[in-house]
């Protein structure tokens, strides 16, 4: 027997139904309000206008009449009781406690007995609401305390899985978060996203039973040995399938690993088959996988993540989900969506440099949020008197990382800007120009020992440097190649030992005009404008052009070239469709609805928009290296709308990719907008038809 059959026929099983009591409607719970104040009103009058009522057939008692609007008026305050919950507990009481001066005035002034039931009716009902309100606040206290122990539970668990696989530190964890805003931005409940994530914490709870030897195998495991490894959701399935109250916890253990194709484990299920909760657990279980720290290598940079992801939609992964993954990665500019490496980590000790950059420490991106790193300096060889010569080397690469060799540069598109010394003189490499100013000197003799406090900004094209130590503060302003190019900073040096480095990021961004400009803007865009001005897109949807009103047979064309930066597929335009006050991308009340993208993917990103996408390769598509040379030459872009009832149709075809995406809107009564967009794009010569 359960919990709830051991409550029935006992005090708190009642209470529990009355509380369990499904919920009325808010604006029912005005009607049981509404007639009750006009049968307290009625009361009153009949109370006080006399002692009978000539009727038709004769003489009726007003006290009667009276006791019938009392009895009446109870029957709502019980319809409220049930749902006080909707009216707040103080305001059900003062609704109880409102009709008890009348009743004992009528009793004493009136000599009206009939009234004395309406007293205790509503003495009663106000014990009964202490009750059940008392009842309600022990039942949530409960549920705390069960939800509470069921997290820490799953914690242990995890942290049992931690501590056996050494690879896998924190994977569930964040495998748990991942998937939870999957099914967030797949507009599911609350209650839908806490059981996927807690489905998601408990996947691999599997692997206890699975032998350290095999889980922690540096090498290739073998056949057998892989075979013992594909049988821990099977493993994880039996020991969830015992906690009967949560049956999709065994689910998502068991089919974790299946593939959208048919060719996973360990039933072989195939699309649909898949249950749902499996198939986001199954590309957020994948995601954490390929951006995090193993023994023969560290996380792969995201942008190659992004194409694995591409390549398994449909075969490893559910399409629904591997898109709505690529949306996440998209959006996830500062790469925070993987395991944090551990090596020379500004959060480490420190490191010694004895050679110049024989030692590099692990790149800190700087953008518009000020970066502060605090760092102390001594010489390598204190016994010696060298002098330290700590620097920074200033760059950008797909894994924040320096690179010196000429085949992991050029895969992880290693740029360097340059290299600035604490003293405050410079190196230029890629940089168009580094200006230094010191601002105080205590002194000609320079140590460049003590501790150094730096601040790091960067504003578009332009980055500031500050270098405070004891004896000097240097300001070195950077002018950038472009915009669009991630800028890090490491730290290096010659002869010298650094420790204690700390980093933190300001919350709040600089101004736009924090940086003095030492040399002109980069600009793709100086070129007469069309019907609208044009717009230079730098990052993934950092700008957009104007708003633009969608109607049926609405023709967009403008001249599109991707930025010289640019090497994706997805550095392409985008067609942004919103709906705001002001018809602004970021107006009032702005609400992103959906975006297509000129490369095929599109999503959308209000839960009253669904998407109906279409898209196909003609003869004229060659491959997408192909694809992408033809958007970095430029081309002439034609879009077109179609708009049919609640029905948006958004179509183009360019390099052989023909897109033509359906969005359907609901319960959207505001006129809706075009805006174009995209990623490190320029866009020029815009016309409206």
């Amino acid at each position: 027997m359960n919990n709830m059959d051991k409550r029935k026929g006992t005090r708190e099983g009642f209470i529990h139904s009355l509380i369990s009591h499904k919920e009325l409607p808010k604006f029912t719970i005005m009607i049981p309000i509404m007639i009750y104040v006009l049968l307290y009103i009625c009361t009153i009058i009949c109370a006080r206008s006399g002692k009978v009522l000539m009727t038709g057939s004769g003489e009726l008692p007003l006290s009667t009449l009276t006791g019938v609007f009392t009895y009446l008026s109870c029957i709502c305050l019980v319809v409220m009781v049930l749902n006080y919950k909707r009216l707040g507990f103080i305001l059900a009481i003062l609704l109880q406690l409102s009709g008890i001066p009348s009743y004992i005035v009528n009793i004493f002034a009136r000599h009206n007995v009939r009234t004395i039931p309406g007293v205790f009716s509503c003495i009663f009902t106000m014990i009964m609401l202490f009750i059940i309100h008392r009842s309600q606040c022990r039942m949530e206290n409960n549920q705390k305390q069960l939800q509470n122990l069921f997290e820490q539970t799953a914690v242990a668990l995890i942290n049992a899985i931690d501590t056996k696989d050494k690879y896998t530190h924190g994977h569930s964890s964040r495998v748990a978060e991942y998937a939870r805003r999957l099914a967030e931005m797949n507009h599911k409940s609350e209650e839908e996203c806490d059981m996927v994530y807690y489905t998601a914490l408990l996947h691999d709870v599997g692997k206890i039973g699975v032998p350290n030897s095999i889980i922690n195998k540096a090498g290739k495991l073998t056949s057998d040995e892989y075979d013992i490894i594909k049988q821990h959701p099977v493993k994880g399935a039996k020991i969830l399938e015992k906690i009967s109250e949560y049956p999709f916890l065994s689910i998502g253990a068991n089919y974790h690993h299946e593939r959208y194709d048919g060719k996973g484990y360990p039933k072989g299920l195939k699309g649909e088959e898949i249950p749902e909760i499996a198939r986001i657990i199954a590309v957020a279980d994948a995601y954490d996988a390929m951006t995090s720290i193993r023994s023969y290598r560290d996380p792969i940079p995201q942008d190659k993540v992004r194409e694995e992801i591409v390549k398994g939609i449909g075969t490893q992964f559910s399409p629904e989900y591997a898109r709505l993954m690529l949306h996440m990665i998209d959006t996830d500019t500062e790469y925070s969506m993987k395991e944090r490496t551990k090596d020379k980590a500004p959060e480490n000790s420190g490191f010694t440099v004895v050679e110049h950059r024989s030692e590099v420490g692990d790149g800190m991106k700087v953008s518009q949020n000020m970066r502060t790193i605090r760092v102390s300096v001594l010489s390598s060889d204190e016994a010696s008197g060298i002098t330290p010569k700590p620097s920074m080397i200033l760059f950008d690469s797909l894994d924040r990382k320096v690179h010196t060799d000429e085949t992991e540069a050029k895969e992880l598109f290693y740029f360097e800007y340059g290299e600035v010394w604490f003293d405050g003189h410079t190196s230029i490499g890629g940089a168009r120009k580094m200006q230094t100013t010191i601002i105080n000197s205590g002194s000609e003799d320079i140590k460049n020992k003590g501790d150094y406090k730096i601040e790091a900004v960067r504003i578009d094209d332009h980055a500031l440097i500050r270098i405070a130590g004891k004896e000097r503060t240097a300001e070195v302003i950077v002018a950038l190649p472009d915009s669009t190019r991630f800028m890090c900073i490491a730290l290096t040096g010659e002869n010298c030992c650094m420790s204690g480095i700390s980093a933190d990021r300001a919350e709040e961004k600089s101004p736009d005009d924090c940086i003095p400009r030492i040399a002109d803007k980069i600009s793709f865009i100086n070129v007469p404008a069309g019907d609208i001005p044009n717009v230079q897109v730098n990052g993934f949807r950092t700008d957009s052009s104007q708003g633009i009103a969608i109607k049926d047979g609405l023709k967009l064309t403008f001249h599109t070239r991707s930025l010289p930066t640019a090497r994706l597929v997805w550095h392409c335009p985008f067609i942004d469709i919103f709906c705001s006050d002001d018809g602004k991308v970021g107006g009032a009340n702005y609400r992103d609805l959906a975006c297509a993208r000129f490369d095929g993917e599109s999503w959308e990103s209000d839960p009253n928009c669904s998407a109906k996408l279409n898209v196909w390769r003609t003869e004229s598509f060659e491959d997408w290296d192909t694809w992408k040379k033809y958007n970095q030459e430029g081309y002439d872009a034609v879009v077109t709308f179609k708009v049919k009832d609640h029905n948006i149709t958004v179509i183009t075809e360019n390099a052989g990719i023909s897109v033509s995406n359906t969005f359907v809107m609901s319960g959207i009564d505001k006129p809706i907008y075009a805006a174009i967009t995209g990623d490190q794009v320029a866009i020029t010569n815009i016309r409206i038809n």
